[in-house]
């Protein structure tokens, strides 16, 4: 049986938290407590899986597995919500080329799974007050659009032209769905030209270390996390 193991963060008084499963590189669970968010991994897992194998990928989601926690991490800055400062043991690891690519076809599809999405709905509908409380769909995605750029900057040490697309975003010089697609195809191009060597480097920031892996694992889990959000509502895209 496969188990997966579950890296965590939440403040010391274990309220809001976030569960990485980096087995599954891109999957994150979220509660307002530890144990809210514990006992929502296995149908983020499941969700997960059945999102990759929809992708082609030999994984079974309807195969037992199990869990286990083997880190919590409850001082740094931003906990809870995917601290970009915080460093799992896993991040420190070197990534090949072909690990890469794997990745890139999986923020592929998730990115055009919500420009998909983006292009079918309306202005009203994009900026309409979701009945459940939190963000409009069109401050999702701007907020999506915003992180692409920085998470690569974790990744390799900076990143160029995204915030000029998210900002024509903004200002509706180009539509969402053309603002994701560019910006999607931007980060594919510099992951793609990612070298050995920046694949291996643990980086040192003002923050602390940092490493592609690092990065590149919170760009999958804050798209897959909006992209699941999103889902969640009526109307919502279809995973």
């Amino acid at each position: 049986m496969t188990t997966y193991g579950l890296y965590l963060e939440s403040g010391p008084r274990r309220r809001k938290t976030m569960v990485h499963v980096l087995d599954l590189l891109g999957c994150v669970a979220v509660g307002p407590t530890t144990d809210d968010a514990l006992a929502a991994t296995p149908d983020a897992i499941r969700a997960f899986l059945g999102t990759l194998r929809r992708q082609g990928e030999p994984v079974d989601p309807d195969a037992p597995f199990q869990t286990e926690v083997v880190e919590h991490i409850t001082e740094g800055i931003w906990l809870g919500n995917g601290s970009p400062s915080i460093i799992f043991g896993p991040d420190l690891e070197p990534m090949t080329h072909e690990e890469l690519e794997v990745h890139i076809r999986r923020f592929q599809w998730m990115r055009e799974t919500l420009a998909d999405w983006a292009a079918t709905q309306t202005d009203a509908d994009l900026d309409a007050a979701p009945a459940e409380g939190g963000r409009s769909g069109r401050a999702v995605l701007l907020h999506v659009l915003g992180a692409t750029g920085g998470y690569l900057s974790i990744a390799f040490g900076g990143s160029r032209g995204f915030f000029a697309i998210q900002g024509a975003a903004e200002r509706g010089e180009i539509s969402l769905p053309e603002a994701l697609r560019r910006s999607g195809a931007l980060a594919i191009e510099r992951l793609r030209a990612a070298t050995p060597e920046e694949l291996t480097t643990v980086r040192q920031r003002r923050s602390g270390p940092s490493t592609a892996r690092q990065g590149i694992r919170r760009l999958l889990e804050h798209e897959w996390e909006h992209l699941a959000e999103l889902a969640r509502r009526p109307g919502g895209p279809q995973l």
